[in-house]
């Protein structure tokens, strides 16, 4: 079993609108997980990000969304008429509570939600960057970014390579700078992206992160035309179904880092701590796990986030 056929044959029982965790979680209570031809140690992400995959990218998927927060998943043969109606109503009963929401929690909230993406999405260990660390002031407001991360090779590839790779000076790890807001609208836009790019334009990757992205035609074209022209990814984070969360505009990867800005971005305690990490975790060919930001699951993520609303 696949696990799109586990989601179709949730649905075809259950007979009504499921979220993604919803689906997993019914599975497993019917022991469908056990038929799954899978190893993976996070079963119920790759049974999310491929529901999602498949209604978003597949123009003959037997799935249909029912709702926006949080999205439920029908199947096109079991819809009717009164499915519009349905997602009405959905919409209608959440937007007292998106609004309460976008108004309680903080930026720093939003970090478990990024580096959760960054874990299952980019292969990426990611640090949370306390600015108020930093021994100097005389760089400006604009300095650093609000969390760095990595992508190591080392799960991906044997010892042998590994060793040769170090041999000759190429270990392929990639660096990511992510600068993190609430929200991202038309009135906003200039000052958090030109603060991204401020903050990112040394990695090899950049991207710019918010919750709230603003669905204006006139905002959605400016941001497309910044992040072509200062090679900037875009992400939004879904809190309500953070298996959801999506890269809107892709990043360049950039071969060669800026080594005179991560020079003067040691000046952060924090941001020093990070390139140490990577230096030990290189060297012995293990990836101590404990010492990046822990990743929390889609339901734990959820449960903290109310706690703060």
């Amino acid at each position: 079993m696949t696990f799109l056929e586990l989601a179709q044959k949730v649905l075809e029982e259950i007979k009504k609108p499921l979220t993604a965790n919803e689906i997993w979680e019914f599975g497993v209570k019917k022991d469908y997980d056990k038929q799954l031809n899978s190893k993976g140690k996070t079963p119920w992400a790759t049974l999310g990000a491929q529901i999602y995959t498949n209604e978003r990218d597949n123009l003959d998927t037997i799935f249909v969304v029912i709702g926006k927060r949080p999205k439920r998943f029908y199947l096109k043969n079991q819809t009717n008429l009164s499915d519009k109606k349905n997602t009405e109503e959905l919409e209608q009963n959440t937007e007292e509570i998106i609004v309460k929401q976008q108004t309680k929690y903080l930026e720093k909230d939003l970090h478990p939600f990024l580096s959760y993406f960054a874990y299952y999405h980019l292969n990426c260990y990611t640090k949370t960057i306390n600015h108020s660390k930093s021994t100097k002031k005389e760089f400006g407001e604009w300095v650093h970014p609000d969390i760095v991360g990595c992508y190591f090779p080392i799960e991906e590839w044997s010892s042998e390579v590994l060793s040769l790779s170090s041999a000759v000076g190429n270990t392929s790890l990639k660096i990511f700078s992510f600068e993190l807001k609430k929200e991202l609208n038309l009135s906003k836009l200039r000052e958090s992206f030109f603060q991204a790019v401020s903050n990112s334009s040394w990695a090899n990757e950049s991207y710019l992160v918010a919750a709230d992205i603003s669905n204006n035609e006139d905002f959605l074209k400016e941001l497309q035309r910044l992040s072509s022209s200062f090679e900037i990814g875009v992400i939004k984070i879904d809190i309500e179904e953070p298996l959801s969360s999506e890269i809107l505009m892709p990043a360049t990867t950039r071969e060669n880092l800026d080594w005179e800005t991560i020079n003067k971005l040691t000046i952060n305690k924090d941001f020093k701590e990070f390139l140490k990490r990577i230096k030990i975790d290189l060297t012995s060919n293990e990836i101590r796990k404990e010492k990046y930001d822990k990743i929390y699951e889609p339901e734990d993520l959820i449960k903290h986030l109310k706690l703060l609303l």
